[in-house]
C-alpha cells in the first residue's frame, strides 16, 4: 500500500448503512478489543450503543485489509489530542464518523491529515447554531439559497468544517468559524481564506439521500485518487 512521494495518495471510502438487529451487532463485538466492548456496554440508548459498535468493526475491517492484521488484534490508542492511532504504525492514516444509520471510514497511506464526517440530511439546525460556526460570508450565502435547499447546505458546510477539525486532530476545541469555504452552484465545497493551503483537499462525498457526508485530506502530492464503495458485511470477523 505504500505511495511513492510524487505520485498522488489514494484514499478509500467506506460507506455503511448499518442492521440495527442485536444479534448482527452482537456479532461484531468479537472484532472489537475488550476496552471497546467495555465502552459499548456504557451507551444508555441501544441507538447509540450499536452506532459505536459498527463504527469500530467497519474501522477494524477496513485496517486490516491495509495491514494485513486480523481486525481483533489491531491496537489502536489516542494520541496526545484524542484522535485514534494504529499503536507502532504511522501509516494508514484514517477516520472514522457515524450518525443515525450510517458509518463512514477513510483510509489512505500517503496523506498528511485526513478527516471524515457524516450527519443525517434531515438534521434540525436553528439559526443559532448555524450563527455559531458559520462564518458572516456563509451565512449571506445560505441566506440567498431558496429555502428547500437552504438546510441541506447548512448540514454540508458543517460537514466540511467538521471533517476537517478532524483531520487536524483538534475536533470543536477550534472555532469551526476560523474554517471557512466558499460554494460553488449552491454547494461549499473548498476551504476559502485569501492564501489557500492548496495541500488541502476538501469533497462532498456522494452518499445517497439520507446523510451527507465530507472528507477533508492534506496531500503533499497533489489530488487524492479517492474510491468510495459501499461495504458489505459478508464475512465472518477473523478471530
Amino acid at each position: 500500500m505504500h505511495q511513492p512521494e510524487d505520485h498522488p495518495a489514494g484514499i478509500e471510502i467506506a460507506l455503511w448503512p448499518y442492521s440495527k438487529i442485536e444479534g448482527d451487532w452482537n456479532r461484531w463485538m468479537q472484532s472489537l478489543s475488550p476496552d471497546e466492548r467495555e465502552r459499548a456496554a456504557t451507551y444508555r440508548f441501544e441507538r447509540d450503543r450499536t452506532s459505536f459498535i459498527a463504527g469500530r468493526y467497519l474501522l477494524r475491517r477496513l485496517l486490516s485489509a491495509h495491514t494485513g492484521t486480523s481486525p481483533s488484534k489491531l491496537l489502536l490508542s489516542p494520541d496526545n489530542r484524542g484522535k485514534l492511532r494504529l499503536e507502532g504504525r504511522e501509516r494508514p492514516h484514517f477516520s472514522l464518523a457515524n450518525t443515525d444509520g450510517l458509518v463512514a471510514v477513510a483510509v489512505a497511506s500517503g496523506c498528511d491529515h485526513l478527516g471524515i464526517d457524516c450527519e443525517r440530511a434531515d438534521t434540525e439546525i436553528e439559526a443559532a447554531a448555524v450563527d455559531s460556526y458559520c462564518s458572516a460570508d456563509e451565512r449571506r450565502c445560505l441566506a440567498e439559497l431558496p429555502a428547500r435547499e437552504r438546510t441541506r447546505a447548512a448540514i454540508a458546510l458543517w460537514t466540511l468544517k467538521e471533517s476537517h477539525l478532524k483531520a487536524l486532530g483538534v475536533g470543536l476545541r477550534e472555532n469551526p468559524r476560523n474554517v471557512a469555504f466558499s460554494w460553488k452552484d449552491g454547494i461549499p465545497v473548498m476551504v476559502d481564506g485569501g492564501d489557500r493551503d492548496r495541500r488541502w483537499h476538501h469533497r462532498l462525498v456522494e452518499s445517497g439521500s439520507q446523510h451527507v457526508v465530507a472528507l477533508a485530506a492534506c496531500s503533499q502530492s497533489g489530488l487524492p485518487g479517492i474510491s468510495t464503495h459501499l461495504f458489505q458485511d459478508d464475512s465472518m470477523p477473523s478471530e
